[in-house]
């Protein structure tokens, strides 16, 4: 190798950590400014809100609650927790029959608002206004809202309606989108009644929560229609236009609790409407979460909700991390023993990796909402293994290079285009374990498989940008190049020593 290109490469492996170094050292100042300096922990290391959901059985609805009725509730209600990120929730169906129950687990303080979204039904319904009014009750109704199309139940409900009442707010699945329904805005302000549903929750195929770009502080949710609600939509809207106010009116109806009632000024055949109404970021990514992922096909009427302690509490926890330290420990002193001088290096990169790993569970925790549980845990202390088989596979090349009479400049060099593959192989392999098990699993097991993943991939990230070039900067140090009795490259230590039989002959 000449001068300029060892120099070159020097120079190349000196930049490269320092790079890594540096963008771990923005991380943890990002960390810091997002006040990401704890981890969230999971079910069962703090423990957090349960709640349980009965299905509504009325009039003619036993025959509705069937186990893939609840199955079918059970798998959306688990989709919509695992869209607001890596909770570590637990959603199980219990009981038989009519009785069955679905029993939601969720971490932390944030658990109550969880519980709220993902019981919610989201009938979404698209329903003309008849009739506007302030929210208070009134004694009587004006007449012409007989001539709006309202009968004379709904008026009498409309009448006796009292919309600043939160319980009145609460809204509730089960409306018949072909009936008259009478309700109240979100807000308290206003009372509407409405004609029968002319658009359904089911026509609709996606839902997205987008800022303002105009504003760029108000929040609002778009709606995406298959075929078939693109046309009925279209045709709502272009009767509406040519009506007086309100009737000119389509309010936007989920849960039997109008979330919007926009003027419609012109016909609207694109597909593609919109949800406003003044909505934090929260309430509109929530909002389309539970659209995104459909209506549950039982209403369901809320049951005990409560707080729920730890099932590990601190000393399974201590425990846990105890057991990782002492792997950590095991696998230095190992490392330090067997290969001597070279395994600074190991020590070198399982603090890297250490670090990165950290940083990431922070971040994501503050970014998606991740939990740390003793499954996750878990999988982070078998990282270590694999991060301690990445530098174990290439100090093995290395040592078999020099046995063959290379000097160790090369031997890194030619050491390392062997090593790679095998590298990037054996990660591969862990990498699609953990993919599989995330998604086929449910539970604790998923923590442990995104863990896993996590941390292979942060392995890949320090052999190829901490563990290569550091050797390589070492192996130009006369410490090392000297091949030292401490180096872990002298003779002795590749098992090349010839034993000379100092005895006489007989």
């Amino acid at each position: 190798m000449s001068a300029n290109k060892s120099a070159h490469t020097q120079s190349r492996s000196l930049r490269t950590i320092s790079i890594l170094l540096l963008v771990i050292v923005g991380f943890s100042g990002l960390a810091v400014i997002q006040g990401a300096t704890s981890f969230k922990l999971g079910l069962d290391l703090q423990g957090g809100t349960s709640v349980t959901l009965q299905p509504r059985i009325g009039a003619g609805d036993s025959g509705k609650v069937t186990s893939e009725a609840i199955d079918q509730a059970v798998a959306i209600i688990r989709q919509r927790v695992n869209s607001l990120g890596v909770a570590e929730s637990e959603v199980s169906a219990q009981g038989t029959g009519v009785n069955r129950q679905i029993v939601i687990s969720v971490p932390g303080e944030t658990g109550r608002r969880i519980v709220d979204l993902v019981g919610q039904t989201a009938e979404l319904r698209f329903r003309p206004v008849l009739v506007e009014g302030s929210a208070a009750p009134t004694a009587s109704t004006d007449t012409s809202t007989s001539t709006a199309g309202a009968n004379a139940e709904a008026i009498a409900a409309y009448s006796a309606l009292d919309c600043t009442l939160a319980e009145n707010r609460q809204g509730g699945g089960g409306d018949n989108p072909d009936a008259i329904l009478v309700g109240c805005d979100r807000a308290g302000v206003s009372k509407y009644i409405l004609g029968p549903a002319e658009v359904l929750g089911r026509q609709v195929t996606k839902a997205s929560a987008l800022i303002d770009p105009t504003t760029a502080s108000g929040w609002y949710v778009t709606l995406d229609f298959n075929g078939e609600g693109t046309t009925k939509f279209g045709a709502m809207t272009t009767r509406l236009t040519a009506l007086p106010s309100p009737q000119n009116q389509a309010a936007i109806v989920l849960d039997g609790l109008v979330y919007s009632a926009p003027r419609i000024n012109e016909a609207i055949n694109t597909g593609t409407a919109q949800i406003t109404g003044s909505f934090s970021q929260e309430d509109a990514t929530d909002l389309a979460n539970v659209l995104k992922y459909g209506a549950l096909p039982l209403a369901f009427d809320r049951g005990e909700v409560q707080q729920i302690s730890p099932t590990l509490g601190a000393d399974q926890l201590q425990a846990g991390l105890l057991a990782g330290l002492l792997g950590l420990l095991l696998v230095v002193l190992y490392s330090l023993l067997y290969y001597k001088g070279l395994g600074i290096v190991s020590v070198g990169s399982l603090l890297v990796a250490g670090a990165i790993a950290m940083l990431a569970f922070l971040l994501l925790g503050e970014w998606i909402g991740f939990t740390l549980t003793l499954a996750g845990i878990a999988g982070a202390i078998v990282s270590i293994g694999i991060t301690a088989d990445s530098f174990i596979v290439y100090f093995e090349r290395i040592r078999d290079e020099v046995r063959e009479g290379r000097p160790l400049k090369s031997a890194v060099e030619t050491g390392w285009t062997r090593a790679r593959r095998t590298v990037i192989v054996a990660d591969a392999v862990s990498l699609i374990a953990a993919t599989l098990l995330y998604f086929f699993a449910v539970g604790g097991v998923r923590g442990f498989a995104f863990t896993l993943g996590l941390t292979t991939f942060i392995d890949l990230i320090v052999v190829f940008f901490f563990t290569k070039p550091f050797i390589t900067l070492l192996a130009r140090s006369n410490f090392f190049a000297s091949s030292h009795a401490l180096s872990g490259f002298s003779a002795k230590s590749l098992g090349i020593v010839k034993n000379v039989d100092q005895g006489g002959a007989n």
